[in-house]
């Protein structure tokens, strides 16, 4: 119930982020079409495309929530990962766009002298969303949320893109044309990378991988209890934002049932209070264990 209320919290930070782009991106588009900024313009536009990123992560995380049904017996928390996914989609389509557009001016030459208004509006813009991106990466750090965290990593690209235009729409005032589009490819290849980032991590999720470095550490934990004589093994994979650990401990082959099971249930608490893991199989087999 934690992690839904929790989950919850985070819907927060995804309907701020509505709010933010859809302010942003009709502030940037008029400005822009009054002030002949076509990095502004471009600015705006991909704060149009943020929009929709933002909605899949609010679905993703409303999705998340569910609970356990007779499809979705562990729950619905991949839904969040699958936002993620969406969200570095989206981010990648828009920063080759960006690289694509500026290189197309580097090839042909821009030569307008946009107004000083249109700089003004993208640096505003960018403090705003870096303040977007700062909330959101502490609440979704607080909360445990993929798709939030992905989503603040696209609030912190967007401000480094309005950054870029002001520098491009600064450059332009003395002449320097050849900077609106530099920096314009600059900060494509950073929404690439960030992108690329999230990505990954998604796919690693998805696909049932786990952070080596982590099972080692919770190997050497669980090695610690006094009455386990081997880790055999140790299992993890992430569902949307836990983390489900398989466990094969070696016990004294004496043991009773109650004492073998208050073995686990002290490991599991072990591994809730020390590595936030909440969700442990514990499997016990005699020790010493005839391998195969």
């Amino acid at each position: 119930m934690n992690h839904a209320n929790d989950l919850k919290k985070g819907e927060k930070g995804a309907w701020i982020s509505i709010a933010a782009y859809l302010f942003l991106a009709v502030t940037k588009l008029v400005i822009a079409s009054i002030g002949q900024s076509e990095a502004l313009r471009a600015d705006g536009l991909n704060n149009s495309t943020d929009v929709i990123a933002s909605i899949a992560v609010l679905v993703g995380l409303k999705i998340s929530r569910k609970p356990p049904d007779e499809d979705h017996h562990y729950g619905h928390y991949r839904a969040e990962t699958i936002a993620s996914l969406f969200a570095a989609f989206i981010m990648m389509t828009v920063g080759l766009q960006v690289i694509f557009d500026t290189c197309k001016k580097m090839i042909y030459g821009h030569t307008v002298q946009p107004d000083m208004l249109t700089a003004w509006t993208a640096i505003g813009a960018a403090i705003i969303m870096f303040l977007v991106y700062r909330y959101n990466a502490k609440l979704a750090k607080k909360v445990q949320s993929s798709s939030l965290h992905a989503a603040a990593q696209d609030n912190r690209s967007d401000a480094l893109v309005s950054i870029g235009a002001f520098i491009g729409i600064i450059g332009a005032q003395f002449g320097l044309f050849w900077l609106d589009p530099l920096a314009g490819f600059l900060v494509g290849i950073i929404i690439c990378k960030t992108a690329w980032e999230i990505f990954k991590d998604s796919t690693l999720t998805l696909t049932d991988g786990f952070d080596e470095k982590q099972l080692m550490k919770v190997k050497a934990s669980i090695a610690k209890v006094a009455e386990v004589k081997e880790v055999y093994d140790v299992k993890g994979r992430i569902h949307g934002n836990q983390a489900f650990i398989d466990i094969t401990i070696l016990v004294d082959p004496n043991l009773n049932v109650k004492e073998s099971h208050d073995i686990t249930e002290r490991i599991e608490r072990f591994l809730a209070e020390k590595h936030n893991i909440s969700y442990a199989h514990i499997h016990i087999e005699p020790y010493p264990k005839k391998h195969d």
